[in-house]
């Protein structure tokens, strides 16, 4: 699954692209309502823009609600704003960058082994930029002074999940990793005070992360969001945000750059979390490389 929202069946609910996005827009432009309208110039007049943006932006630069988005998007047959972003891509973005933003489609080996390198530090330098040490203390006291941690991924992002839940384990913390959506929402609808809710979205607009995260912060839990630096839905429920600056959001579905980000701020976390509780870090990890070492030969 990637981190994209389902919808109601409607025409294009595969979500695979399609090519007429914009004139879709252009011919339904003069029978569409105000909000509509507004929303479709913005489009039309920007559309390269538009793949870099969240909904939230989007819904911000033109004055409505996201949920006028959807609806706008839903009108000229798209299952919603990833689709249209999808699709705007597919008339704006050459077809390599699918691939990879940076390369070319007739780049040796050594060129695309470079570009894709630099692509993956250049993350770590804009992430470094973002990230707010003051909020990545805050979320340190808000795990460390929790009784149980949830962390929450779905799609590219639930491998990263999986090595957070690994990680905290190694240090000694009570913590549960959940990457398939029904079971997050269980999860989340029994938290409470003494839960730490650390959640890992790229995009920030994923229905199934998005509505966890929302249902463990209505529980009472301290909500922690990974996600990248740009308005979206996902940190109204957050009480905290750890910013990363990937550049996954302008048209590409499957993570690249972003996960090498995402790690480092856990690489970060985890750390400040094991310093924050030295000899009991320690000791747990001495124990867990005792428990591993018989897994080696």
């Amino acid at each position: 699954m990637n981190e994209t929202g389902g919808a109601p069946k409607a025409a294009g609910d595969d979500r695979a692209p399609i090519e007429n996005a914009l004139e879709r827009m252009r011919m339904a432009h003069g029978t569409m309502a105000r909000g509509a309208r507004r929303i479709a110039d913005h489009i039309l007049a920007q559309p390269e823009e538009i793949v870099r943006m969240s909904i939230t932006e989007l819904a911000e630069a033109v004055g409505v609600s996201e949920g006028s988005v959807v609806n706008f998007c839903r009108g000229i047959g798209l299952s919603g704003f990833q689709h249209l972003k999808l699709s705007l891509a597919r008339e704006v973005v050459q077809p390599v960058q699918f691939i990879h933003e940076d390369v070319g489609r007739d780049d040796d080996m050594d060129t695309i082994c470079r570009k894709v390198f630099h692509s993956g530090i250049q993350a770590l330098r804009d992430s470094l930029s973002v990230l707010d040490p003051q909020a990545l203390s805050r979320a340190v006291e808000a795990i460390r002074t929790a009784k149980r941690v949830e962390i929450y991924g779905i799609g590219s992002s639930a491998p990263i999940a999986e090595d957070t839940h690994y990680r905290m384990l190694r240090i000694g913390l009570d913590a549960r990793v959940v990457t398939d959506s029904h079971i997050q929402a269980i999860s989340a609808s029994r938290c409470d005070p003494d839960v730490a809710v650390l959640t890992i979205s790229h995009s920030g607009a994923t229905h199934e992360t998005v509505a966890a995260t929302r249902l463990a912060k209505e529980a009472g839990a301290r909500t922690i969001v990974i996600t990248n630096f740009a308005r979206s839905p996902i940190q109204a429920y957050a009480d905290t945000v750890l910013f990363t600056m990937a550049r996954e959001t302008r048209f590409r579905t499957e993570a690249m750059t972003s996960r090498i980000a995402q790690l480092c701020v856990v690489d970060a976390l985890i750390a400040a979390l094991a310093l924050g509780d030295y000899d009991h870090s320690i000791d747990t990890l001495r124990q867990t490389f005792e428990v591993l070492s018989i897994k080696r030969f």
